[in-house]
């Protein structure tokens, strides 16, 4: 992992009818897919059941993985988004294991798990609307992420 690059996984969940969920960042009209940070001593596998709970609500019996990220992807953030730059030394971005989820059980949408809740709304979408929203620091990981994912989503919508 490069220096300066934190941590994270990037979560893609797919519905019974293989729509997206898409959050709505809070305070802003900014859309993108859950996120988190890898704790030390933490799988990104784990991170990513432990985020997709205290994100979104979903518990891991809720669902199953469909793929994993084959590697990391990087991007840098913006000056005006680094907050956490003085927690950070030479902090520039994130670097991000993604996953993508089906939900095999219904289950309810809520932000209540995280003290901090980073959404205040969500939508489904179809595979590809998400490049469109996407800032556009994010759309080159996106567009990546999408094109790694889009067989193993055919796959497992198509059979």
């Amino acid at each position: 992992m490069r220096k300066g690059y934190r941590p994270n996984v990037g979560i893609i969940i797919a519905n019974t009818k293989g729509k997206l969920l898409y959050c709505k960042r809070r305070r802003s009209n900014n859309w993108q897919f859950p996120q988190g940070g890898i704790d030390r001593n933490e799988t990104p596998e784990q991170a990513a059941f432990r985020e997709l709970f205290e994100e979104v609500g979903i518990k891991k019996h809720n669902v199953k993985i469909i793929a994993e990220s084959q590697h990391w992807y990087q991007y840098d953030l913006p000056k005006k988004f680094q907050l956490n730059k003085l927690l950070w030394n030479n902090f520039r971005g994130q670097s991000q294991k993604w996953f993508i989820f089906k939900l095999i059980a219904d289950t309810k949408i809520s932000f209540d798990n995280d003290p901090h809740p980073e959404f205040d709304g969500y939508k489904w979408v179809n595979f590809w609307d998400p490049i469109d929203e996407i800032i556009e620091f994010k759309k080159d990981i996106y567009q990546k992420v999408l094109t790694e994912f889009e067989q193993p989503y055919k796959k497992e919508f198509e059979t």
